[in-house]
């Protein structure tokens, strides 16, 4: 019976190994530690190794380290597991919950403020610009126009809206596809007490916003916490009064 089962394990061997070299090696990227879904992968967490993939394999793997980096996974892939094209896509084709992570840093929040032409620069905006937010706020029959805030940094555009009317009631423009326009919101990054501040002047007031000369950007987004509000519990509502009190309008 020993013999026998020294044998078989022979010929198994034998089999595997007649298996694998029937199979040329061809270099592909796999995941050097795990890799969760929704944050883009850094070249850090890459290598390519030599595996055996029959030659008339589907096309799914990937060669190069930079035909991954910067790729959303789309599931938890687990380290030394090869990466496959229906793993991952690119952050602008990942969809719902499988979107990538938006940048906001520790401590801030995003918030989608609405815009248009004469309100947003002329669709001129773009992700990770500055503007600066101006307010004009009417009370007890006088009017007040003031910054409220400068150094915004916008994060993600919404949907186009039309500003161009096709003749004819046609939904293009000599054929070249849908036609679109100026941004139809902003998404910003700011603390969540600004957040709230930010929310009771839309609501209250007429907002318009300034784009600020690239040369005046911050070079890096915000690397800690803002110390005057750590976490959004640091928020503690907005009234009327602390916006006075913060801005001075009655002194305007």
């Amino acid at each position: 019976m020993l013999a026998l089962l020294v044998i078989a394990a022979f010929v198994l061997v034998a089999l595997n190994a007649g298996t694998s070299s029937s199979s040329p090696t061809r270099s592909v990227v796999v995941a050097s530690k795990d890799l969760p879904p929704r944050l883009p992968i850094d070249a850090g967490s890459l290598s390519v190794v030599a595996l055996p993939v029959p030659s008339d394999y589907p096309q799914v793997f990937f060669n190069l380290i930079t035909d991954v980096q910067g790729m959303v996974p789309l599931v938890t892939i687990p380290a030394g597991q090869a990466i496959t094209a229906n793993e991952v896509a690119k952050p602008s084709q990942a969809l719902g919950s499988q979107s990538a992570y938006l940048p906001i840093p520790t401590g801030y929040v995003a918030l989608t403020i609405p815009t248009s032409e004469q309100q947003g620069v002329a669709g001129y905006i773009q992700p990770n610009d500055y503007i600066s937010v101006i307010a004009t706020v009417a009370t007890s029959g006088k009017v007040a126009t003031k910054t409220i805030f400068t150094n915004v940094r916008v994060i993600g555009l919404g949907p186009a809206t039309a500003n161009v009317q096709p003749a004819g009631g046609a939904t293009s423009v000599g054929g070249s596809g849908p036609v679109g326009g100026v941004t139809s919101s902003l998404t910003i990054e700011l603390t969540q007490c600004d957040a709230e501040y930010f929310t009771w002047f839309l609501g209250n007031t007429t907002l318009r916003y300034t784009l600020e000369s690239f040369h005046d950007y911050l070079q890096q987004p915000p690397s800690a916490p803002d110390p005057t509000c750590p976490t959004v519990l640091s928020a503690q509502g907005v009234s009327q009064k602390e916006v006075e009190a913060r801005y001075h309008f009655t002194a305007l």
